[in-house]
């Protein structure tokens, strides 16, 4: 099963009462469908999570999970300190997870929606 993350940037609070009774609705039709969000208030907050590093540190954890941070940063030959800060920071935002000695994308599929 792919699991998919929708990424959801500006918006306002109308957006995400419409987003959580479209939901309820869909529990109550017997649609049990999970569907994570991560929500953004502005660009300026998806971009200080999602560098270019981190897009590629999460490619390479979907492809290749590793066994340790430091396992990583060698894959990625980055150092040790950056690599896991960013771990940290897409952990945080929970696009990354370090769990029965792995460290490993949390997501098959990113897909984005930037309300204006």
């Amino acid at each position: 099963m792919t699991k998919d993350v929708k990424i959801q940037v500006g918006g306002t609070l109308r957006d995400d009462l419409v987003a959580f009774k479209d939901a309820w609705k869909r529990a109550e039709a017997g649609d049990d469908r999970q569907e994570r969000v991560i929500a953004f208030e502005s660009w300026e907050g998806l971009a200080s999570v999602m560098t270019g590093e981190r897009y590629r540190l999460l490619r390479h954890l979907h492809a290749h999970p590793e066994k340790s941070v430091n396992a990583l940063a060698q894959a990625l030959q980055r150092q040790y300190r950056r690599v896991h800060e960013d771990v940290t920071v897409l952990e945080k935002a929970g696009l990354v997870e370090r769990a029965e000695g792995q460290v490993r994308a949390t997501a098959d599929r990113l897909s984005a929606v930037v309300v204006l």
